[in-house]
């Protein structure tokens, strides 16, 4: 089973970046992804859900307005554009598997390593 985010990096305040999560290993499109985030000296943060279907979608406040979750059931990855970014967004990214949606998808039943998303100028 792997969940691999990928995409992060160095980006300057107000620029973008598109974060893809890779699955493999076990029934994706059975399952609701997380995306979520952990920075230096921070609790974990949620930061977007998709379910299964596309149908269902999440967004911390936090966001809002700013980002765009999507997901390609045939390839099995997801999606997470990111506009307009800000020194608060930079953390480490990790997206997560949970059988069912909801806007917290913890416990999880698979994550992977994630990328690190720098905002800074």
């Amino acid at each position: 089973v792997q969940l691999q985010a990928f995409g992060g990096g160095l980006v300057q305040p107000g620029g973008f970046l598109r974060l893809s999560c890779a699955a493999s290993g076990f029934s994706f499109n059975y399952y609701s992804i997380e995306w979520f985030r952990q920075a230096p000296g921070k609790e974990r943060e949620g930061v977007s859900c998709i379910g299964k279907y596309a149908g269902d979608i999440y967004y911390a406040d936090s966001v809002k307005g700013r980002s765009t979750i999507s997901r390609d059931n045939a390839n099995k990855m997801v999606y997470l554009q990111m506009n307009s970014l800000k020194p608060e967004d930079t953390a480490v990214y990790h997206c997560a598997a949970g059988p069912t949606f909801a806007t917290d998808l913890r416990p999880y039943e698979y994550w992977g390593q994630g990328t690190q998303v720098t905002v800074s100028s």
